[in-house]
This record gives C-alpha cells, structure tokens and sequence, in this order.
C-alpha cells in the first residue's frame, strides 16, 4: 500500500511524462512543418537572388506550396480532441489573417521594395514562431530569434547577395532547426 506522498509523486510524475510527450508530438509536427518551409523558402531566395525578375513568381508559389503542405501535414496528423473541424478552421483563419496582415503591411501601407520584403517576412514569422515558443517551448524562441538576428544583420550589412545570404539564414535556419527540433 502506498501513502499519499507517494500517489502524489507517482501522479506528478505520470504528469511530467504526459507533457513530454505531447511536446515532443508538437515538436515533431513542427519539425516537419520547418523543414518543409525551409526547402521552400531556400528556393525562392535562390530564385530571387540568381533571377530577380522571376522573384514574385517564386514567392506566391511558395506561399501556396507551404500553406497546402500544412493543411496535408495536418490531414494526415489530425487532433486528438473531438472538435478537430473547429481547430481546423481557426488554423485556416489564423493563416489567412496572418498573411492578410502582412500582405496589408508590405503592400498597401508599406510599398516595400524586394530588400524590405525579404526582411519583412522573415522578421514577421519569426516573431510568432517566437511567440509560440513562449508556450510550447524554448527550440521556437531559439529558432525565432536566432533566424532574426541573422536577417538583420544581413540587411544592415549584407550587400547584393542580401538573396543569397537569406537562403541560408532563412531557409537554411529552418531545416536545421526543424532537425534540432527532431532531436530534442
């Protein structure tokens, strides 16, 4: 027979490892959701850098191609709870307004120029990869802000092959974070 230090340490420890796992589930998914971004983000920035005139062209694709491979990723990974169709739409919502927003920003306020913009995005999704990491853990505030960091400094002191240098600190901090992400 067990006392109830020992019930309350036994459930507190079924607690610790209920957490583990469904963060290391999250971090899987978002792993993969990095990597898939990142691939697509290091082609653009190579697109945009070798032949700037097909950069939009680049870009809007890889908009398209991430977004369709996160409604995939999330079909074949459903929730667990039972109001998945609602979470579903809330995640739809939550991209389109993301994008609505920044398109807002860079387009009708802003009038960004292609430097603008390849600092804008990059800068915009890492504040919400680091916001998330505020909640589901501290690789997301680490890729967030590491990946920021590198885009500034690139804008502020990286010349023409500002496109260049993106790739690898946008598209190339993705995949390697979303492999960091695998392993922890």
């Amino acid at each position: 027979m067990i006392d109830s230090k020992e019930a309350s340490a036994a459930l507190a420890d079924i607690d610790d490892i209920v957490q583990r796992v469904k963060q290391s589930q999250l971090y899987e998914l978002a792993s993969l959701a990095a990597i898939w971004w990142g691939v697509l983000v290091f082609a653009a920035n190579l697109v945009t850098w070798l032949w700037p005139v097909y950069a939009v062209y680049a870009w809007v694709a890889v908009d398209v191609l991430g977004v369709g491979g996160l409604v995939l990723l999330r079909l074949l990974n459903p929730p667990q709870h039972t109001n998945s169709t609602a979470a579903s739409i809330r995640m739809l919502l939550v991209l389109v307004l993301f994008f609505a927003f920044g398109y807002l920003c860079t387009d009708v306020i802003g009038h960004f120029g292609p430097r603008q913009l390849g600092t804008f995005w990059p800068l915009y999704f890492m504040l919400f990869y680091t916001l998330a990491g505020l909640w589901f853990g501290s690789a997301f505030v680490a890729i967030g802000l590491g990946i920021a960091a590198l885009t500034l400094i690139g804008f502020f002191y990286i010349g023409e092959a500002f496109p260049l240098w993106m790739a690898f600190v946008n598209g190339g901090g993705l995949i390697l974070g979303g492999l960091w992400m695998r392993r922890i």
